[in-house]
């Protein structure tokens, strides 16, 4: 029998004396300081230290956007935004804590179809950049610019006829809510050409959590050529082209970290021929997942420890209501675990297998399931990695009327 698979070494936390330490501050420590649990906490040093093995990793010329929908969190968007070179929001609530930041708002833009005429008003008065989802909402921008007496900055954001393979979400190919169809932007380009619309450029992004570097590079090849073809249409010479994200991290058992070295080679190449045929562009890559996520964690505590016909159970404060994701219910086909850890006794015995559930009066209220952890009891705490990114704003606060969790930046 083959061994079952493992997840990959996670060294983004230190482990002294075998307790987890967040922030330089053990777990047990931390959990006194917020004085509640559960709850979110972010490592400052850990976003920092990512940003820069980016940098040193990707070539020069490559712009760096944050995708705050990753982790919206101000205390967490204050500092990338120092770290960064432009914010991307999909919301005005979004968009005020990026203006708060002190981002300059010309390296501020917005994507997300469906957006009120309020937050197209609102992101127009900011002198943000809107990327166009449908011909309707170009309409939209229009009337609100004469409204506002503004001439608004757009992009448009491409729906691709190719989407980005092995990715964990598909965002574009095929028939979409996201972005205009390939074939329909000529058309859109026209329309804000007579409109006299400031055209900054494209927003072209196929796929999100994507760990193949292949895929990866052959989707980033294939939006290169695609903005190629269409600046060709464009009332005016493209400054922003938004090659979108998509790198993974891994959070499941047999998952590796993403090799970055052939990703960056074929970016130099693509950089170098963008350099002639679109002149005076900015190449941006957004990302959201990648940068934060490996930095945070979810810490409840134990308030039960049960046996049920030979299955041990750890009932803790918090469950799929604070970390829908890693309940399995954020887009999931085959529930798989996080990486799990029991916050003392992260390596060491004694160890026994367990499954960590919440208190919701529902069986999909499970943050691991039959995994081999340290030893606990109530009163411990049991902390699950990889959720600095759609954990604590893509969860379902609200259901059964728990307390909400708390978000620390340390």
């Amino acid at each position: 029998m083959s061994p079952r698979p493992q997840h990959a070494p996670l060294d983004q936390f230190a482990v002294v004396d075998d307790e987890l330490i967040v922030g330089d501050t053990p777990i047990r420590r931390l959990a006194e300081q917020v004085g509640q649990t559960p709850f979110y906490a972010y490592d400052r040093e850990a976003i920092t230290r990512r940003v820069r093995a980016l940098r040193q990793a990707l070539p020069e010329g490559i712009s760096l956007h944050y995708a705050m929908k990753a982790n919206p969190m101000p205390a967490v968007v204050d500092h990338l935004a120092s770290l960064m070179d432009g914010l991307d929001v999909a919301s005005a609530g979004e968009l005020s804590v990026a203006m708060d930041s002190g981002m300059a708002p010309a390296d501020i833009s917005f994507a997300g179809p469906g957006k009120r005429d309020e937050e197209l008003a609102a992101a127009i008065a900011a002198g943000i950049t809107i990327n166009l989802e449908s011909a309707g909402e170009l309409h939209r921008v229009n009337v609100q610019g004469e409204r506002l007496g503004i001439t608004p900055q757009v992009a448009v954001r491409v729906n691709p006829d190719f989407e980005l393979k092995s990715s964990g979400m598909k965002m574009a190919g095929g028939a979409k809510p996201f972005g205009i169809d390939a074939e329909m932007v000529p058309g859109t380009l026209a329309g804000i050409g007579s409109l006299g619309l400031h055209f900054r450029g494209f927003h072209i992004f196929s796929g999100s959590q994507n760990l193949r570097p292949e895929s990866l590079i052959e989707a980033q090849s294939a939006t290169f050529e695609l903005a190629y073809r269409l600046a060709d249409k464009a009332p005016a010479p493209v400054e922003l082209l938004n090659i979108g994200g998509g790198f993974g991290i891994p959070y499941f058992p047999g998952e590796q970290r993403l090799d970055l070295g052939p990703v960056s080679a074929n970016l130099d190449d693509r950089l170098n021929e963008c350099r002639s045929r679109l002149p005076g562009a900015e190449v941006v890559l957004e990302l959201g997942r990648y940068l934060v996520a490996e930095a945070g964690v979810y810490v409840t505590r134990v308030v039960d420890r049960k046996e049920s016909r030979g299955q041990t159970f750890l009932v803790c404060d918090g469950g799929l209501h604070h970390h829908l994701a890693a309940s399995g219910n954020f887009g999931q086909v085959i529930r798989k675990n996080y990486p799990v850890v029991t916050g003392h006794r992260v390596h060491g015995a004694p160890r026994e297998t367990v499954s960590v559930v919440g208190p919701l009066c529902t069986p999909l209220d499970l943050l691991a399931d039959k995994m081999d952890l340290g030893a606990a009891q109530a009163g411990d705490l049991i902390a699950v990695l990889q959720s600095g990114a759609y954990g604590y704003t893509a969860s379902p606060h609200l259901f059964l009327s728990h307390p909400a969790p708390v978000e620390v930046l340390v």
